[in-house]
Formats: structure tokens, C-alpha cells, sequence
């Protein structure tokens, strides 16, 4: 699930595309044996990627470890690659492991972080073919939701350029990140780096939790000290055509703000459960938590993550754009400041912007939907009790 708005197709990629209809989605190219030319991408994330993916395909060639491979695929959706290399292929496993150092450096991730890599197959109609034992080509996975084809090799080196929309009869691996693990590490760089430069309130009296018990009533004079909260009842997102290659989508919400210090904050949401559009998820997840704001007003701007986010970078492109702004003694809107603050790749590549909410209020219970019309969401007031 990809958001982002439709990129500028040359004459080439059209040209493209007319041969691709003509051969009815199936292969457009496919080359000699020969070495595959270098990774176009301009991310080093998707160098990574495309590295592994040429590595991973001449592995191939070894019956042995593609039965083995083969096996893991059909027994499991995703398949942390390195690590079913480090048991039955010595060779690939320390190239593996390069093309994950690369890909956390890249993205901005703690070392700690582990093996990113994955290996899934692209359709569940490619399981037939695979379990007969046709020998798969692996793919990169798309990093635009608008490319017109999808780079393919082989176990000879060679290179085919797939329709994008229309997956063809041959199995094909994937070769694609997880999503959840990366953005759950993204999230704690994001947070310890907004912190660091000042987009968290000094005074903090209580932390939300992710997810609260079944509706309570609001508290009786009785009741313990706790804090009100903007919890999601029910999300959902418009249905969106993208490429077969695309896995779940990874989403977060940034929840902006002035803190009880009168200073913008941004409190980042992982929000991992919500992985396709058109389905309606029911989190009870908490979305804002009220004590550490000082207007009854906040905003959200839920963005889609991508392979190639740079989480340090994400905060600083935040921080230099909302440290600018200043309380005025009455509540601002945020969400403008927060667009602005993604830099013009993110528009293409990168991170997605999906949807916006402007000025959630602490006192909202009901469907609240996004500026853009991509989302929807039902929220109501929640009182977090601290015993």
C-alpha cells in the first residue's frame, strides 16, 4: 500500500509499457548469460536489495540449497534469508549479512537491529509452479507504486523486466525488508532523536499505553489519577492498486502538538496491525495521550514507511521545520509544518504520506475523517487510569 502521488513517466517507460501489453504481462526482457548491469536505484537501501537479490538468484544454481530455500518459502511467508544461509550456505550467508549492515546504516538503525532481510514468494499462485520444482527468479521488491516493471535475475546472472501489475506464471521470489522489524526500530530512533532536539515536553505525566482495556466510564471522584486519552476504535484506508511485489504496508501516525512546556512536540504511533487497505482494523489502540499536551487540540499526520527511510534524518528534516515554530497562546495547526518538513524525494521513494487529521480534539468520539479522504478513523475519549 503505497500513497504517494503518481510519478513523471518518460518516453522510454512508456514505450515500455506498450511492450509490456503486447506480451500480456509476461517477460520484456530477457538477456544473455551475462554479469547483470548495476543497481539504477538511487537509495542504498535498494542497492542492498538489488545486490541481494542477484546474490541470492545465482545461489540458485545449487539444487541443494534451492530445495532447501524452496521448503522454507512454502512453510513460511517471510523468510529472514541471512539467517537460513548461516545454516546451509556458508558462501552467501557473509554477503548476506553485508547487504544488512548496509541496509540499518542506511536507514539509521541501531547496529543492535539484526538481520533485515527477507525472501517470500511474490503471489500464492506461485506455489504451484514452485512445489513442481521450476526453478524461481528473484526480484527486487518495487519502490514506486507507479513503476511500470520489475527487475527480475535469474541463476545465470541474467536480467528480466516484469510487468509490474500482472505477475507472471513463473515463480518469483521477493526480495523486501521487514517492515514491522525495521519501523518498531525506526519508531525508538525517532523518538530518542526528536528528544534530542527538543520536539518532547520537559513535564511528561504519564505515558500512553498502545493498547488500553475494554471502555470504562469517565472516572468517579474515587477513581485513581490516570490521564485522558484519544483512543482508534476503527481504521481504515482506501483500496489502492500497487505492484504485486509490494508486502503489507508498515504505517505510523506523528502526533503534533504544544507541550505543557508551550514548545512543539511530536509523538511518534507505530501502528503495525493496519497492512492493507480496504479492511477495516478495530485497534483500541491510543492515539494521543492528553496529559502531555497544553491545548485540548492536536494534530496527526499518518504516513506509510518505506525501505528507504533514514529515521535520524526523518527527525532532523522534522525538527528543523517545527522548532521554528513558537506558542502563540492559542492552538496552531501542525500538519502543514509537518509536510513541509519531509524532504521532496519522500514524495517518490520514500516515505508516504497517507493521511492527515487537523486539530483532534480531546473531546472527539466518533468518525473522524482525513483531509486527503484516504482514511477514516473512529475514535472517542478514554480515561487511562494510574494506580
Amino acid at each position: 500500500m503505497r500513497h504517494h502521488p503518481p510519478g513523471r513517466c518518460g518516453v522510454i517507460v512508456s514505450l515500455l509499457a506498450l511492450v509490456l501489453t503486447l506480451s500480456g504481462g509476461q517477460v520484456v526482457n530477457s538477456a544473455p548469460a551475462v554479469a547483470a548491469p548495476p543497481p539504477t536505484h538511487a537509495s542504498e537501501v535498494a542497492a542492498a536489495e538489488d545486490l541481494a537479490a542477484r546474490d541470492l538468484a545465482g545461489s540458485l544454481a545449487d539444487t541443494t540449497w534451492r530445495s532447501h530455500v524452496r521448503r522454507a518459502v512454502l512453510a513460511s511467508g517471510e523468510v529472514p534469508v541471512a539467517e537460513l544461509a548461516g545454516t546451509a550456505h556458508k558462501r552467501l550467508q557473509p554477503r548476506l549479512a553485508e547487504a544488512d549492515r548496509r541496509i540499518a546504516e542506511a536507514k539509521g538503525l541501531d547496529e543492535g537491529v539484526g538481520p533485515l532481510l527477507t525472501l517470500r514468494l511474490g503471489t500464492d499462485a506461485m506455489r504451484t509452479a514452485l512445489t513442481e520444482g521450476v526453478v524461481p527468479w528473484v526480484a527486487v521488491v518495487a519502490s514506486d507504486d507507479e513503476a511500470r516493471t520489475v527487475r527480475a535475475y535469474d541463476s545465470r546472472g541474467a536480467v528480466h523486466l516484469l510487468d509490474a501489475r500482472t505477475p507472471p506464471r513463473r515463480p518469483v521470489y521477493v526480495v523486501d525488508i521487514d517492515g514491522a522489524k525495521a519501523l518498531s526500530a525506526g519508531i525508538d530512533v525517532l523518538k530518542e532523536q526528536l528528544g534530542r532536539y527538543g520536539l518532547t515536553s520537559a513535564t511528561e505525566t504519564g505515558s500512553a499505553p498502545t493498547t488500553v482495556s475494554p471502555l470504562t466510564s469517565a472516572p468517579s471522584a474515587a477513581a485513581a489519577s490516570g490521564f485522558w486519552t484519544t483512543r482508534i476504535t476503527s481504521v481504515r484506508l482506501s483500496d489502492d492498486e500497487e505492484p504485486w511485489t509490494k508486502g503489507d504496508a508498515e504505517i505510523y501516525t506523528l502526533v503534533t502538538g504544544f507541550g505543557q512546556d508551550g514548545k512543539v512536540r511530536v509523538d511518534p504511533v507505530d501502528m503495525p496491525y493496519l497492512d492493507d487497505d480496504g479492511v477495516t482494523y478495530h485497534p483500541n489502540q491510543v492515539l494521543v495521550n492528553w496529559s502531555l499536551y497544553k491545548y485540548n487540540l492536536a494534530d496527526a499526520v499518518m504516513m506509510e514507511d518505506d525501505d528507504g527511510t533514514n529515521y535520524r534524518d526523518l527527525a532532523k528534516a522534522i525538527a528543523a521545520v517545527l522548532l521554528t515554530v513558537t506558542d502563540q497562546g492559542a492552538y496552531i495547526p501542525l500538519v502543514s509544518a509537518v509536510l513541509d518538513a519531509m524532504p521532496d524525494s519522500w514524495w517518490t521513494d520514500d516515505d508516504d504520506y497517507v493521511d492527515s487529521w487537523y486539530t483532534l480534539a480531546r473531546a472527539d468520539n466518533g468518525v473522524r475523517r482525513g483531509a486527503r479522504g484516504n482514511g477514516s478513523m473512529t475514535v472517542e475519549p478514554y480515561f487511562v487510569e494510574q494506580f
